[in-house]
């Protein structure tokens, strides 16, 4: 059972690895993301970091052979930061994104109708992690000013979720500077390189860093707890969204991957994070299958076991973005149109 763009110093290896990363995904004649696709209707879905434990439920929906269960041949493909997975989304390249909640509303103000339809977490599962060096002199946020912060990408929700901590501590955006380093190896080459005084990141990303001893956790938001901590209340973050055009023209399409996640979240709330790790791509635990496995462990109680969006979880992430993005802070937000729990009711039933 579950237990509970500014970045002049940044390494030439890390922008050519990250460019790579950039180009391979963006490359759509490549590689579906597993072998395992089953026969059905064909679905593509582009997730922003396909070995993040994070958007864990799209890769093991797959290897759990649920969306072939289901009726369908779902493609994966993957972006390094769900910015991107937003770009390919809106236009048009993919049916759906696993991403952060956030984007619906931050693309609502930009007159893009998407909504989130089924909600895998309730809490963000990031982590702000201060590089070793630095540890001394950044002990909260309210350090960050002059400092370089790494992020996935600029746009992303890990850039929103920086900038509020930075606002609410009394710093504002303008006087730190986002490095958009993407996760894994580039997160990891830029702390180490001292390209970044710190960052945000996801497991595995966090568990390398600290099996490296490169940094230290500043502040955890990978449980409920550390979500209302940290942002004062449950923050809704990995989600499958679609374009409400296409959910409203392809009903049964959307209730089959409803049926799928919610069957994978569920299943995962019955299994341990060794189990759910052994069922994995063996390359997502980089010959480490113990971290990997306490990687999966630490970011767990993040999700949500019937893929309902959480009370209050869209008041929560309104009031984080309105804090610093004036787009949002000056428009009138219809949270109802962010997402639905149509899909999930009926999965659950």
């Amino acid at each position: 059972m579950r237990k509970t763009a500014r970045y002049s110093a940044l390494a030439a290896a890390g922008l050519l690895a990250l460019s790579s990363l950039t180009a391979c995904a963006n490359d759509a004649a490549s590689t579906t993301a597993d072998s395992g696709r089953g026969k059905g209707e064909h679905v593509k879905i582009m997730v922003g970091g396909l070995d993040k434990v994070i958007y864990l439920p799209a890769m093991l929906t797959q290897r759990l052979g649920y969306f072939e269960d289901a009726g369908l041949d779902v493609e994966l493909l993957s972006e390094p930061a769900g910015v991107q997975a937003e770009t390919a989304l809106v236009s048009g390249q993919v049916q759906g994104a696993v991403g952060f909640y956030d984007h619906t509303l931050d693309l609502q103000t930009k007159g893009k109708a998407v909504e989130s339809v089924v909600q895998f977490s309730h809490a963000p599962g990031e982590v702000e992690i201060v590089s070793a060096k630095r540890a001394g002199d950044i002990t909260s946020p309210k350090d960050f000013k002059g400092r370089k912060l790494g992020v996935t990408g600029l746009g992303s929700s890990t850039d929103f979720l920086t900038k509020y901590l930075a606002v609410k501590n009394g710093v504002q955006v303008s006087e730190f500077t986002p490095v958009a380093v993407g996760a894994g190896p580039t997160f990891v080459s830029a702390l180490q390189k001292g390209a970044i005084d710190g960052g945000m990141t996801t497991d595995p990303t966090v568990a390398t860093v600290m099996e490296k001893k490169l940094g230290k956790v500043l502040i955890d938001m990978r449980t409920p707890e550390g979500s209302q901590k940290a942002l004062g209340g449950p923050y809704p973050s990995s989600s499958l969204y679609m374009q409400t055009d296409w959910v409203n023209g392809h009903k049964e399409t959307v209730q089959k991957l409803a049926n799928a996640f919610v069957k994978t979240l569920r299943w995962m709330a019955g299994h341990s994070a060794s189990e759910i790790a052994a069922k994995m791509p063996a390359d997502y635990s980089q010959d480490n299958q113990t971290l990997y496995a306490g990687a999966i462990e630490s970011t767990l109680p993040m999700f949500t076991e019937d893929g309902v969006m959480p009370e209050n979880g869209p008041e929560t992430v309104e009031k984080v973005l309105k804090a610093f993005n004036p787009n949002i802070r000056n428009a009138d937000v219809d949270l109802s149109k962010t997402y639905t729990t149509e899909f999930v009711k009926k999965a659950a039933g």
